[in-house]
């Protein structure tokens, strides 16, 4: 992922790269090709939208309720290039759009989009749109315009492999006017944007995340100020999912034990999975009862 100014720093702007940590997602949650596109547009859009953040704890969540068969998705990301999803229906299959493409849009239906900012603050910024077209990109431009009130222009993509369905590109850009921008400079990018090919497109060409932006900042003398790896990363662990247990209560943990099976925890965001012993639910009761003791 880069990050960039153009015109003088009229234009700030950034482009990524996600083909990996997409089918990283696409392997953990073993997406079909229209729920793996989705979630790949996401997680580059905050990808992005990350990198905006200041703070080393900031994080961003993009939250999208559809009501089309997709059910929703739900996207982390921080601002040190680390990224982590899921789709609530994961096995989402439709025709192809009148384009011939995979048709997110009808997958994700009608509904919001909201982005949360985690600053380490009392309560995280909130921003909520209606769903313009479900297509993610299109999405985020209006979120853009209606919600900060910045002139945008989001381009995402996500190219699936038709022999194995595993991830073929991805990628994408935001490029964001700054409040000074000249008249000809808002014209000039507006005429590159009216003639660019899609996300894919460029990627199939061999494009890396600067020459994407060369394309679509043509002639405005595009400086790069920022260079950073991006991977699909959660920080799940057994000790996280434990102390979840305790919160449960030993009530509860006690429910589980009588029961006399082990228990198994699967994280949403990466699908890994953690299992729990009836002897170590023992001893995670034992420990929600000290906690009730010493309250």
């Amino acid at each position: 992922m880069i990050r960039a100014t153009a015109a003088d720093a009229q234009i700030r702007a950034f482009a990524v790269t996600g083909r990996n940590l997409t089918e990283e997602a696409r392997q953990s949650h073993n997406t079909s090709p229209i729920a793996t596109a989705a979630l790949g547009r996401t997680m580059c859009g905050a990808l992005m939208m990350a990198d905006m953040l200041k703070g080393p704890e900031d994080l961003l969540t993009i939250r999208i309720d559809g009501d089309g068969p997709l059910g929703g998705i739900v996207v982390t990301a921080d601002n040190k290039g680390g990224v982590k999803g899921y789709v609530r229906n994961p096995n989402v299959i439709l025709p192809p759009n009148a384009q011939g493409h995979l048709n997110v849009g009808g997958a994700v239906g009608n509904g919001t989009l909201t982005v949360l900012r985690d600053l380490g603050l009392k309560d995280p910024y909130v921003g909520t749109i209606a769903l313009r077209t479900g297509e993610i990109a299109e999405d985020l431009t209006y979120y853009y315009a209606v919600s900060e009130q910045i002139p945008s222009s989001v381009g995402l993509g996500v190219l699936m492999n038709k022999e194995d369905a595993t991830v073929r590109q991805a990628g994408g850009f935001i490029v964001q006017l700054m409040p000074f921008a000249a008249e000809e400079t808002i014209s000039l990018l507006e005429k590159n944007l009216s003639d660019i090919p899609p996300v894919t497109a460029m990627l199939e060409e061999g494009m890396t995340p600067q020459d994407m932006l060369g394309r679509v900042l043509r002639g405005m003398d595009v400086t790069v100020t920022d260079r950073m790896p991006v991977r699909f990363s959660c920080e799940c662990s057994s000790e996280r999912c434990e102390r979840g247990l305790v919160l449960l209560g030993a009530e509860e943990l006690q429910s589980m034990i009588d029961d006399g099976k082990p228990v198994t925890m699967t994280c949403q965001f990466c699908g890994k999975q953690y299992t729990f012993p009836v002897e170590k639910l023992t001893e995670l009761r034992d420990r929600a009862l000290r906690g009730v003791t010493e309250a």
